[in-house]
């Protein structure tokens, strides 16, 4: 899941969690899977360039425990849960947090943002996020849970840019290199000085105690122990 930049939250806000508050609801939903399903998400925030780019990367068993416990449920959408619905209940529970969180003057505006700050201001901005729509995007892993797995890896405990990328610091200025992947992923070079190349390294800096890795439902570390035995029972599986 993206979403547009917004107004800096404090890292006890629960928008963090409204992925996966939305995955939770609507598969709950009778109408679109009616189960209890499990879930881990990886915030990853920062493109090749150490742009800030935000995203929420949800890994999800294809279907869920019943309600009952007593067999597994599989979707009957295309691939489990429809994008559209997940894409709008999110933005308003997003929208619904950030407004409650300006209520309780939980947020703050820095910088060009201060305009917001202002009674009107704040409406203002919240009005424009429903202009259009916002992205989820849900497909299974090209190879297998396996890739997914290992994708991810290269964001849970690693950071913005590694020491190999870095070609030259000199006069001020940082060289690094980084793939355009709007030009298929084309090798570049990038210099910026050494200033930018801070700001830009330390956008991607976790607050305190903010916590990168989530697991939900029947992954959720109190339940796992139990939950997940009878997953594999009902689906016939050995755990490996």
């Amino acid at each position: 899941m993206s979403f547009p930049a917004l107004p800096q939250v404090p890292d006890e806000c629960p928008q963090s969690l409204v992925s996966a508050v939305t995955l939770l609801e609507i598969a709950a939903d009778p109408k679109h899977l009616g189960a209890e399903i499990g879930l881990f998400s990886v915030l990853h925030t920062w493109g090749q360039n150490l742009q800030h780019r935000p995203y929420i990367h949800c890994v999800i068993p294809a279907g869920g425990l019943a309600p009952d416990h007593q067999h597994w449920i599989h979707p009957r959408n295309p691939f489990f849960l429809p994008v559209k619905v997940l894409s709008r209940v999110f933005r308003s529970k997003f929208v619904a947090g950030l407004k409650a969180a300006y209520e309780q003057r939980k947020l703050w505006f820095p910088g060009s943002l201060k305009s917001l700050a202002q009674d009107k201001g704040f409406p203002s901005f919240l009005r424009t996020l429903f202009r259009n729509d916002w992205v989820v995007y849900a497909k299974r892993p090209f190879g297998g849970p396996t890739h997914v797995l290992q994708y991810l890896a290269r964001y849970t405990h690693r950071i913005a840019i590694s020491n190999h990328r870095i070609m030259q610091l000199a006069d001020g200025q940082v060289t690094f290199r980084w793939k355009d992947y709007a030009h298929r992923g084309k090798r570049k070079l990038m210099t910026i000085n050494a200033d930018e190349f801070l700001r830009r390294f330390l956008l991607h800096v976790l607050p305190r105690v903010f916590v990168r890795i989530r697991f939900c439902g029947f992954l959720a570390h109190r339940r796992r122990r139990s939950l997940l035995p009878l997953c594999f029972k009902l689906l016939n599986a050995t755990p490996t």
